[in-house]
């Protein structure tokens, strides 16, 4: 069976670049081993933000007097919000489905395997083997929970995030390793929905690759939400061998033994490049991922790769961007390379981080002159209105020319909010512009003109 273009796997990336391939009029097929839509409709971001919508409920409810209510007997059903996140993720990969079927592109279940000469083979179901070809053919298999040599996961007491949003029973005591994005979110549900929670973090500050003003913020946060920090410490060991398990910790003052339910591995994401047949197609790779050029050829012509299997951020976001590119190229457009330092990076425990562009060491770094500006949102009236003052806008500009080289937000709901700093740095907007640009009163977007008015010494309400 013949295609303009075949694509391994129907992620973000994957189910994106597919549908641009039917817009632009190439025959495409989908190879997908388990549900359309890939891990991140399935058991990446969609059905953890259902599990931290319910968690922010909760925690409202619980909160109810601060805002002159009444709610008696507040309690929290763990099986039924599980339930309630896995109904979420089933609507959305069946609305990938009608996608497919919309844009009359071919859906092909079962285990892909990279052929020379532009083919793929599919195992399926059944054990039977189907051989297909195309004029291209995009990689694009994602990554998984990536496994530490003394922290190996057993699925049941040490865990990945998959195992994590689907717990049969909700643990009392959890260790989390790792204070990414994944293991701050989970800490929050967890934490919120009562369970204790440790935060093992081996580098210095927890959300290590934001600005140092937001990692110092979300940690103030989380200690005062109750939940343990610990920084450039180290899980040398974890003993499953009771009931629960023992996490031996290496820490700047010694060792540390502590006991919990399970243990969460949130250490980061490794490529799904394995058993493919790249070996066989001769396909390089650097690092654990495939290499690419700026429109995610690879070394083989006829193949491409993009997403978590490439080198760049593993962003749900960053994989479609990248599928659109790789597929306009193909069909023989004249697209943009990706700005990778324009890249928003979302993280949606509360209060909530969103960030874009240089942080204000890498500016310093990268040799610019700074104007940095930051507003609280203590000094906002929308956001005391809505009880959530934790937080702020922090901004960061080229002395010389204005250039807006940064922007940084923690607080509630600034992952909406961070679009705004993403088009205003494509459309090289300077501070003083952002400055001019009235911005509506009251909400918690005009912090970002008030951070800019900061660094330009003009602010009004602080």
């Amino acid at each position: 069976m013949n295609f303009d273009l075949i694509v391994l796997g129907s992620g973000p990336g994957g189910y994106v670049a597919a549908i641009r391939a039917a817009q632009l009029g190439l025959k495409t097929a989908v190879v997908e081993r388990e549900s359309l839509g890939g891990i991140c409709l399935n058991w990446g971001c969609i059905p953890t933000k259902a599990l931290l919508k319910s968690a922010n409920v909760f925690e409202y409810l619980n909160h109810a007097a601060d805002y002159g209510l009444k709610a008696d007997n507040i309690d929290k059903d763990f099986d039924a919000v599980v339930k309630r996140s896995r109904g979420v993720a089933t609507g959305m990969s069946k609305g990938i489905e009608f996608l497919m079927k919309k844009n009359k592109i071919q859906v092909i279940m079962g285990e892909g395997t990279l052929k020379a000469g532009k083919k793929l083979s599919v195992k399926d179901a059944a054990g039977k083997t189907t051989e297909y070809s195309a004029k291209s053919i995009i990689v694009a298999t994602g990554g998984r929970s990536r496994e530490l040599p003394n922290l190996k996961q057993d699925g049941k007491k040490i865990i990945g995030y998959r195992q994590a949003m689907n717990l049969a029973k909700q643990p009392k005591k959890m260790v989390i390793v790792g204070s990414g994005a994944i293991g701050v979110e989970f800490a929050y549900f967890y934490q919120t929905m009562g369970t204790e929670v440790i935060v093992v973090e081996y580098l210095p500050k927890i959300v290590p690759v934001e600005d140092e003003d937001v990692s110092k913020q979300l940690e103030r946060s989380f200690k005062k939400a109750g939940v343990k920090i610990m920084t450039s410490s180290e899980v040398t060991n974890v003993n499953t061998a009771g009931a629960g398990c023992k996490v031996t910790v290496k820490t700047k003052k010694g060792e540390e033994v502590i006991d919990c339910d399970v243990v969460l591995s949130a250490v980061g994401v490794t490529a799904n490049i394995e058993n493919i047949g790249l070996e066989a197609v001769g396909i390089k790779t650097e690092k654990g991922k495939i290499a690419v050029n700026d429109f995610y050829a690879t070394n083989v012509d006829g193949y491409y790769a993009i997403g978590d299997c490439v080198p760049g951020q593993a962003l749900a976001h960053v994989a479609s961007a990248e599928g659109i590119i790789c597929v306009e190229k193909i069909a023989g457009h004249h697209p943009e390379a990706l700005d990778y330092n324009n890249i928003p990076g979302c993280t949606y425990c509360l209060p909530e981080i969103a960030s874009v562009g240089y942080t204000e060491a890498a500016a310093k770094e990268a040799g610019y002159e700074l104007k940095i500006g930051k507003f609280p949102f203590s000094a906002s009236g929308k956001a005391s209105a809505a009880g959530h003052k934790d937080g702020f806008v922090k901004v960061i500009f080229d002395a010389k020319y204005g250039e807006f080289l940064g922007c940084h937000m923690i607080g509630a709901n600034v992952t909406e909010m961070i679009a705004e700093a993403v088009v205003a740095r494509k459309l090289e907007t300077t501070g003083m512009e952002i400055i001019k640009s009235v911005h509506p009163h009251p909400t918690m977007s005009e912090a970002v003109m008030e951070a800019a008015a900061a660094a330009y010494g003009e602010v009004i309400h602080m």
